[in-house]
């Protein structure tokens, strides 16, 4: 398929110095029947839903650890938990002692 009059629409413009309309106009290009691209378009939407839920997990993970972090330091400014024996490695992020 020739893809000419796309290419001759923004002809007067160029985000490449010395490249205008004669260079670009022979060019060919392939495109996919529209039984393919319909195909393609498909499997793209599946996959970014796929994405999509991820994110949101994720999401509510970083909410849900936001939440704890939360609460955790208003029982420990509050007294409801004793942090004064507890002891970091401060190499990791895990309890030492």
């Amino acid at each position: 398929m020739h893809l000419s009059p796309l290419f001759l629409l923004n002809a007067n413009k160029s985000a490449v110095p010395g490249v205008d309309r004669n260079d670009i106009h022979p060019t060919m290009t392939a495109v996919p029947p529209l039984p393919e691209q319909a195909a393609i378009a498909a499997y793209l939407d599946e996959e970014t839903a796929k994405l999509d839920a991820l994110v949101g997990k994720v999401e509510e993970a970083v909410e849900r650890l936001q939440e704890y972090r939360t609460a955790l330091i208003t029982a420990a400014v509050t007294g409801k938990i004793d942090v004064r024996r507890a002891v970091f490695d401060t190499s990791s992020t895990e309890q030492v002692g």
